[in-house]
């Protein structure tokens, strides 16, 4: 129902709000930052981890050889390559020497690895587009825009501009606005050799890199609340996230009552038989989100080729819908990859499945993890999860997140 989150108001004044009310990024960063406090618990959880070398998610802690080998692109299957070394370009041309220093790293930098999907900015990496001319911002949304498929430009900005619905709404615009996040871009832009950006900030977390015409968007994360604007100029976005929880529902409804049962590893969304730690104060049930890079994420419920064939296809459409940011080309690569690993995908379900009932899911393969999570309330006054708060995660396990294993083997 629409306007639904309303009733989760904060009043005005509530310290949730008021103690963050005036702070700019930096001083909210340094705020955030607090010893004791959720959000510097969060930090102090986050920084060592990515100190930690790259490696990549794996199901159990062995890195598998051998599932991402560098080839020039297949006919058919081209990432529009020119349009982005090109969009590039102009961003580049946009700014003076000190933000091309600013925004540039190598291919391989550890930098890629310090997204982050809160409203803290735990790292200033790249360029602060609120803090850009609207000329630079633009030509950073060309960027993004010449990269992703139609649907996947209007989903990531969807995101920004629900984070800047939120600022209005709560009257926190100086942290919460349509302009809060970071682009870095890494490598030199090239039609063959590998570069690519990344561009984060609060729901909304997006790596992206391009070689021999080949690209790997991931990590992506994505969430919204609440998912939807209903009042000013962009009222009548919402449920951005119906494809993927109705396929969830769906594929549920697909399935028989005893693998029903196979797939729900916990009945609750926090659930008694949960062991400690399971629920994550900021990612709650999300195992592949920021900082993650090495997680060992061991595989759960019910393997997808025991599943009847409607349900089969309905884990295929989930996993479509994750990697529907990609343009056609690449979206063609990865799905083609997801199927031929499907005698190896799992599906695992938390929480109810009736439609409206909030949940997570994880679908997981050697070649992606896809996951969607129902979160309590942030900035909006609930403890329980609510349908109108969602998390996503896609990951590309065994070590191609950034595109990294097509780097490393470009470079040796």
């Amino acid at each position: 129902m629409s306007g639904e989150f309303r009733q989760y108001l904060y009043p005005h004044d509530h310290p949730r709000l008021a103690e963050v009310r005036g702070l700019d990024p930096y001083a909210y960063r340094e705020h955030a930052r607090t010893p004791g406090t959720f959000t510097g618990g969060l930090v102090e959880g986050w920084t060592p981890l990515y100190l930690d070398e790259f490696r990549g998610v794996t199901e159990d802690g062995v890195l598998r050889e051998g599932l991402y080998p560098l080839a020039p692109a297949e006919p058919g299957e081209e990432a529009p390559v020119e349009q982005m070394v090109a969009a590039a370009t102009d961003l580049l041309a946009a700014l003076d020497d000190d933000g091309r220093k600013q925004i540039s790293f190598p291919v391989d930098a550890p930098e890629w690895q310090t997204w982050a999907n809160p409203e803290f900015m735990q790292f200033d990496t790249g360029l602060r587009l609120e803090f850009q001319p609207q000329q630079v911002r633009d030509k950073a949304l060309a960027l993004v825009r010449a990269s992703l498929s139609p649907e996947g430009y209007a989903l990531t900005t969807a995101m920004m501009q629900i984070n800047g619905f939120l600022g209005e709404v709560v009257d926190l615009a100086s942290v919460l606005n349509e302009w809060s996040y970071n682009i870095a871009l890494y490598g030199d832009p090239d039609l063959r050799a590998p570069w690519g950006w990344q561009l984060f900030g609060h729901h909304a977390a997006v790596n992206c890199l391009v070689v021999e015409g080949r690209m790997q968007l991931s990590p992506v994360f994505l969430g919204a609340e609440p998912d939807e604007i209903d009042a000013g100029p962009r009222a009548g976005l919402r449920d951005v996230f119906a494809d993927r929880i109705t396929l969830g529902t769906q594929l549920m409804a697909a399935l028989t009552g005893e693998q029903r049962a196979q797939a729900t590893v916990y009945a609750e969304m926090v659930d008694p038989a949960m062991p400690p730690g399971r629920v994550h104060p900021g990612d709650e049930r999300h195992l592949g989100g920021a900082f993650q890079d090495n997680r060992v994420i061991p595989v759960e419920g019910i393997r997808v080729a025991q599943l009847p064939g409607a349900a089969r296809e309905l884990a295929l459409r989930i996993a479509e819908s994750f990697l529907r940011l990609l343009p056609d080309g690449p979206r063609r690569a990865r799905m083609r990859e997801v199927q031929q690993h499907l005698d190896e995908t799992w599906f695992c379900w938390i929480g109810g499945h009736a439609p409206g009932d909030v949940f997570y899911y994880r679908l997981q393969s050697p070649v992606l993890i896809a996951e969607l999570d129902h979160h309590c309330g942030v900035f909006l006054d609930y403890d329980t999860p609510q349908p109108f708060h969602v998390h996503t995660v896609l990951r590309t396990p065994h070590g191609n997140d950034y595109g990294r294993a097509w780097v490393r083997q470009f470079q040796h």
